[in-house]
């Protein structure tokens, strides 16, 4: 079984290898079993579709998101703006908070 990810779902990333390297935006889904997520504009996929009138789908070549790997982004720090490794603090509560681990800044979502 995987890790838990240190990326979440409407996180801020940065795509750090691949054709979209560079590329920041937001994730739109989680698929931490595979250990992939799926990002705005990110990893452009074109699927031909076939026209299926009794659902109305309409045929041709439609253009996605597929899933690309949590090895390939880095969580964008909203305090420093600069992509960042993921680190945990417990509060004294018992909560856990996600840390920037170049600034130090706490509770990033």
């Amino acid at each position: 079984m995987n890790p838990k990810p240190t990326i979440k779902k409407n996180d801020q990333v940065q795509v750090i290898a691949g054709k979209d390297r560079g590329a920041r935006a937001k994730v739109l889904r989680m698929m931490p079993r595979q250990g992939k997520a799926i990002v705005e504009r990110v990893n452009i996929i074109k699927k031909h579709t076939r026209a299926n009138p009794q659902q109305q789908v309409q045929g041709g070549i439609l253009e996605r998101e597929a899933p690309i790997h949590l090895s390939k982004l880095m969580v964008v720090c909203p305090a420093c703006d600069k992509p960042t490794r993921v680190g945990r603090n417990r509060q004294p509560d018992g909560t856990t908070v996600r840390v920037c681990k170049k600034c130090g800044a706490e509770r990033f979502s």
